[in-house]
């Protein structure tokens, strides 16, 4: 047994270089080593076996970490000697090793990172919304006021894949302030910001009076946009309500009912294709993408920007019968959520998700305007982890 008694002081550790709290992690109580690595006990009855070249691989002292970014200097190594000492003071452990190298880490940092542990993290899991789901709300005043707002609305977004904002001015640009306080706007073709409302000479159905159905927008781009804010700053013309439906949802809904439509759409890759007269931007992509333990992770759906249709011929029609079904599963009122949006609301979206579309309106009864961006989901995140941080 390697242990020393020592003051509950801080060490220099990975986990104070990643600025984590570890404060309630259990400490660890023993290390036992051996000719492989080292064999760690902690208070609540935990163990784990870390090799002695990840124990030196994640060494974070200023040698091995750069002092203001943290990031790691060392070259990658081939194997490591074992540590000369070892020793477990306050909970923490402390190695030296045979070149004299001494080597701190948090023993809640350990205890977070041991093999087989679930990683600590503060975001939130993906729920596809059930018969209970209802729409999370949050207050403008609240989430530019106060860190718990913004993390409702971050963590309601991130979980639900949608959430209104409601009470906010209404003010030219206000869509672009309250998304720079998450990240950078992400640009596509269509701008940093983008204003939705009729218009002459129109390159997207969106900026029409017409109906919209549920779609995704540009399904066309490698990586479409992640999340989607429309701010509202006029909404007085008749119709115009917003639609929304979760593609979480639906997919499994369509998985259940008729596996092999399911399939087709996740599995036969299809054209989108975007055109005007200085743009060009197309793939070729799934309906429905799936990670590797067969949970729907993306959704691309428009059917204005589908382009021709280039499958196998005995597939053709197979497919455009699962499209059809999937198509009628997302428009069933069960699986739809219709909301007015007031001046001063802002709703948004994990648009590889959730789709989105609004009834027709009508120009001429008063004027009916909504103001757009977009942002990387990563940015979302990372809010969040920095807000769990300071918390």
């Amino acid at each position: 047994m390697h242990t020393a008694p020592s003051p509950d002081a801080p060490v220099d550790s990975p986990a104070m270089h990643e600025l984590a709290p570890y404060a309630d992690a259990p400490r660890l109580s023993d290390a036992q080593p051996n000719a492989d690595g080292l064999s760690l006990f902690w208070e609540d009855h935990a163990q784990a076996r870390l090799p002695w070249l990840w124990l030196r691989d994640h060494c974070a002292c200023t040698e091995c970490r750069h002092p203001q970014t943290r990031e790691r200097l060392v070259l990658p190594r081939a194997e490591s000697d074992p540590a000369s000492d070892v020793q477990v003071q306050g909970g923490h452990l402390q190695l030296t090793w045979s070149d004299g190298h001494q080597s701190h880490f948090d023993g809640g940092w350990l205890h977070q990172r041991r093999p087989g542990a679930a990683p600590a993290s503060p975001l939130p899991a993906p729920r596809p919304w059930g018969d209970d789901y209802r729409l999370e709300r949050v207050d403008h005043a609240a989430f530019t006021g106060n860190a718990a707002g913004e993390r409702a609305w971050l963590e309601a977004l991130l979980r639900d894949g949608l959430v209104l904002l409601e009470n906010g001015p209404l003010a030219d640009e206000e869509v672009s302030r309250l998304a720079t306080r998450i990240g950078p706007l992400r640009a596509t073709n269509f701008g940093a910001r983008f204003d939705v409302q009729s218009k002459p000479n129109p390159n997207n159905a969106a900026y029409t009076a017409i109906a919209l159905a549920l779609h995704t927008d540009l399904p066309n781009w490698q990586h479409p946009p992640d999340i989607q804010l429309l701010y509202c700053l006029e909404n007085d013309a008749e119709g115009g309500e917003s639609l929304f439906a979760d593609g979480y949802q639906v997919a499994e809904a369509l998985r259940q009912e008729d596996p092999e439509a399911f399939r087709l759409l996740s599995e036969m890759p299809i054209d989108f294709r975007f055109q005007d007269e200085d743009q060009d931007i197309a793939v070729c992509a799934p309906i429905l993408t799936c990670n590797a333990e067969g949970r729907v992770v993306d959704v691309r759906f428009n059917n204005w920007i589908r382009d021709t249709l280039r499958l196998p011929a005995e597939v053709i029609e197979p497919w455009y019968r699962a499209y059809h079904r999937f198509w009628t599963l997302l428009h069933d009122p069960r699986h739809q959520l219709d909301l007015t949006l007031r001046p001063g609301d802002m709703i948004a979206f994990d648009n590889r998700r959730v789709l989105h579309g609004r009834g027709a309106f009508d120009p001429n009864t008063g004027r009916r305007h909504l103001q757009g961006t977009y942002l990387d989901r990563d940015m979302l995140e990372s809010r969040l982890r920095v807000l769990a941080r300071q918390s």
